[in-house]
């Protein structure tokens, strides 16, 4: 039986944080997934998380917190009890340009993954769509970045719609990687552009129930919904739960 999981990046906009953790465990959220925002006070949300009945297994960590500031990574990941890191983006600048930049940034994450495996935690990549636009060999980053590194793949599904990829092919292809998977939905065409055109999960156009059976032959561990900018974060979160509960075992 999955145990759904909730990136609390949803509810960014939607103060205060303590609410959002009360509802998701009236909600029957077991887990969510942290992200940068949130860890400086790392002992209050772990005592807060705890009050809830919630863990936090995975968390999205900066690029230049966990090649920099090890330690202070380490200490943030062990207070909340994270499992598998998650190094979730890079900035415009930080993007490389061709292939063989891609290459180098893949040894780079294979480098800064070094001292989290080494403590026994999992260590992954997030995508969005800049992974999936292809370089001048033909090749796309995201391929690159699997193809030359060891990371774990947590797969953003919507992202890579977003990309104009296939995520049944790239499920095929490389689900023997994922560790974890953002389900999340877009809506139709023209819909919720206040939402920035996002959706809740199965009221968007993805096939959530094709495609979760597909993924459910990989080793993905965690399913972590998430919306970028929910307009209301308690509809989203009850909505979409009552949407993968209709379909998942």
């Amino acid at each position: 039986m999955t145990e759904w999981s909730f990136q609390l990046y949803s509810a960014r906009n939607h103060p205060p944080l303590s609410t959002t953790l009360q509802l998701l465990a009236e909600l029957g959220y077991t887990q969510v997934e942290g992200f940068g925002g949130l860890y400086d006070q790392a002992t209050e949300l772990r005592q807060d998380l705890d009050r809830n009945g919630l863990s936090m297994p995975t968390g999205h960590f900066g690029l230049a917190l966990l090649q920099d500031q090890v330690d202070d990574a380490r200490r943030i990941i062990e207070t909340l009890g994270v499992e598998t890191v998650i190094c979730p983006h890079l900035t415009v600048e930080q993007r490389p340009a061709n292939a063989e930049g891609w290459k180098q940034m893949a040894e780079t994450l294979n480098a800064v993954g070094k001292p989290y495996l080494s403590a026994g935690l999992g260590f992954g990549w997030h995508n969005h769509d800049f992974e999936f636009v292809p370089l001048e060999n033909g090749q796309t980053p995201m391929e690159i970045l699997l193809e030359n590194s060891e990371l774990g793949w947590e797969m953003d599904l919507a992202w890579v719609v977003r990309g104009k990829a296939d995520p049944q092919e790239w499920i095929r292809r490389y689900g023997n990687r994922l560790c974890a998977v953002h389900v999340k939905d877009i809506a139709p065409a023209g819909e919720n552009p206040d939402e920035d055109g996002w959706a809740d999960v199965g009221h968007g156009v993805i096939d959530w129930p094709g495609l979760y059976t597909q993924l459910r032959q990989t080793p993905a561990q965690w399913y972590v919904m998430e919306h970028d900018k929910p307009s209301d974060v308690a509809r989203f979160a009850r909505r979409s739960l009552e949407t993968v509960q209709s379909f998942a075992e």
